[in-house]
């Protein structure tokens, strides 16, 4: 606990041990005055609140409603049942407080991922420590073992093993050596590593997560603002009702039906209407329930920016996704070579050093597939031609690897490939010797992530891709897809979006996935953008309402099922506490409830309440994979 919350532990557990041995001698005459010392102890910040708020022409708040219940009490007589009310709403506030600090403390933990430190080797080679936000892009920085990586970059020699639970939730380590990218914030477990800078800190992963997190709670959903509306209209509309209550039936017996007034028992139940009025369980419980739940979602590796986004994914029925670089990984392989008149292995070496000279991302692919050394004084005469292919001399020999439009250039019959993918022919002194088919690889778990969100209520799947219609559809068909729409611009995806939104019913939101600068626009249009945060652009995670740290497109159908099971708690918490305050209205202002039930209607429900809001921070064992 807080230093804070143990002053009020401490306040609270007085005035009960005080207050405990007067219920049982049960004082009379000016010695029940007694029960003003456990009273003060506990409330005397509600009074003083209380006194401020009237000062400031804003009464209207719990501070209020408890002030006055309960001085009322004493001016009846009950002094018992005003420390008893007083006692017991201090002890909720209490509970309130730890619960509350037990989210932000959830949330703390998304902040551990900050680095320290990171360390800069000076001209005599030694290691000086130096803040993250001093070291510009394109440095080289050294991490030791155990540290944490201090700002993006790519890995110039060591080997070793790194923790990145801290960011997408997974607890499966990576292995990285020279040549890949590393993230600011995962933790080096083994080998020490060099690493040169690709970004600056305040544009490194770690950053963007720090800025997302911190400013996730200025984003309110409509049930916090509906709560804030409903808080600002309900608390002067009990009071002026409690009033009523106290004064309407007496004058009523009075002057119709010439009876005794009862002023002490009408008066008594209008304090009790305003104990149960209290509307504490609603607008602490909703606030910590999203809290909690932006919270639980870090922790799982899903960002996400405002609890109106949070509310926003639980609606989602309609989903459309981009292709490449989010149902796959955007990047080519060779996935077989076709009709081959010599050995594959040279076919693939044959054109691999016909493309030695090439920056294409299918000529990279066929490089890196072929095993044999690529020595590139075996290749002369090099000539690109635009739109088609190479032309070059391998060991002397003409060779052509390109499209079929190259393979009509120069007379060459050449056969169709009928696999899905691109179909890169090559051809040697004139002879076809083969077909070389690069696709574009489909995530393992992309099938999956789509017949998840089917079973969380998502009317219809579609994938919008700048590809040929061949290749789109056969990805499509692979996933499931209810839709795919082919060619398309960035524009045209914009297009596509407008369409759902006007497609969706009131209740219904469309949600789009992407992870390219070309899929910002779309990503800000549709009523929740979901962003691939490890590889996508930084133009895309800025214009998303959800950022998913590890690619993993499983991911967006946890992040539904996660605001779906928040929400649903949200609703509970709604339902439940305006209820039991309804209830418990009714039978005080009829006279069938006291003050002790009114406690229970306001501590109790409050209690309840924030008990089970609670629960959307512990998320994992509802977003496995």
């Amino acid at each position: 606990m807080t230093r804070k919350q143990k002053k009020l532990a401490l306040r609270v557990i007085a005035a009960a041990v005080l207050t405990l041995p007067l219920l049982i001698i049960r004082p009379e005459g000016a010695y029940r005055f007694l029960f003003f010392a456990p009273y003060l102890i506990a409330g005397i910040d509600v009074l003083i609140k209380a006194f401020k708020g009237i000062a400031a022409g804003q009464p209207f708040d719990e501070n209020f409603l408890m002030a006055v219940a309960s001085l009322g009490a004493f001016i009846l007589g009950e002094y018992s049942e005003a420390v008893a009310v007083m006692i017991f709403y201090k002890t909720g506030e209490l509970f309130q407080s730890i619960a509350v600090g037990k989210s932000r403390k959830s949330i703390a933990g998304l902040m551990d991922i900050r680095p320290d430190h990171a360390n800069v080797e000076n001209e005599n080679g030694e290691l000086i420590k130096t803040s993250p936000s001093e070291v510009p892009a394109g440095s080289v920085v050294t991490v030791l073992p155990g540290e944490k990586i201090p700002i993006d970059g790519v890995v110039l020699s060591g080997e070793s093993t790194l923790d990145l639970s801290a960011l997408t939730g997974e607890s499966a380590p990576r292995d990285v050596s020279p040549g890949e990218s590393v993230q600011s914030g995962s933790v080096n477990l083994s080998g020490l590593l060099k690493i040169q800078t690709t970004k600056e800190f305040g544009e490194s992963t770690v950053s963007k997560i720090l800025e997302l997190v911190e400013n996730a709670s200025s984003r309110k959903s409509r049930s916090e603002n509906f709560i804030s509306r409903f808080a600002r209209i309900y608390t002067p509309a009990v009071c002026v009702s409690a009033l009523l209550l106290a004064v309407c039936p007496p004058l009523f017996r009075l002057a119709f039906l010439n009876a005794d007034p009862l002023w002490r028992e009408w008066i008594y139940r209008a304090l009790t209407f305003l104990v149960i009025s209290c509307p504490c369980a609603l607008v602490i419980s909703i606030p910590l329930s999203f809290f909690g739940g932006i919270a639980g979602a870090g922790r799982a590796g899903v960002l996400v920016k405002g609890s109106n986004y949070l509310e926003g994914l639980s609606r989602v029925k309609y989903m459309l996704f981009d292709k490449t670089g989010t149902v796959t990984y955007g990047v080519f392989e060779v996935v077989g070579i076709h009709h081959n008149a010599i050995e594959k292995e040279k076919v693939l070496e044959t054109a691999a050093l016909a493309e030695a000279y090439s920056n294409h991302p299918i000529s990279a692919s066929i490089r890196k597939a072929c095993k044999s050394p690529q020595d590139k004084s075996r290749v002369s005469d090099v000539r690109e031609i635009s739109g088609e292919g190479v032309e070059a001399k391998v060991d002397g020999r003409q060779v052509l690897v390109g499209n079929g439009r190259l393979m009509k250039r120069f007379g060459i019959e050449y056969i169709e490939c009928r696999g899905t993918g691109t179909a890169v022919h090559v051809a040697s002194d004139g002879e076809y010797i083969g077909h070389i088919l690069v696709a574009d690889v489909i995530k393992p778990t992309a099938k999956r992530a789509i017949s998840e969100l089917k079973k969380l209520g998502v009317k219809k799947t579609v994938m919008l891709t700048g590809d040929s219609e061949a290749v789109a559809n056969a990805v499509g068909r692979e996933l499931c897809a209810d839709e795919v729409q082919a060619g398309l611009l960035p524009q045209d995806k914009v297009a596509v979006t407008e369409a759902y939104l006007q497609k969706a019913a009131k209740n219904e939101k469309v949600a789009f996935a992407g992870d390219g600068i070309n899929d910002a626009p779309t990503l800000m249009r549709a009523d929740v953008g979901i962003a691939m945060g490890a590889l996508g652009s930084d133009a895309a995670i800025e214009a998303a309402d959800v950022v998913l740290m590890d690619d993993d497109p499983l991911k967006i159908s946890k992040a539904v099922r996660l605001a779906k099971r928040c929400m649903r708690i949200v609703y509970e918490n709604l339902y439940f506490s305006i209820g039991v305050k309804l209830l418990c209205l009714i039978l005080g202002a009829t006279g069938a409830a006291g003050m002790w039930t009114a406690v229970f209607a306001d501590v109790g429900v409050m209690m309840i309440a924030v008990l089970n809001g609670m629960r959307t921070m512990f998320v994992k064992n509802e977003v496995k994979k």
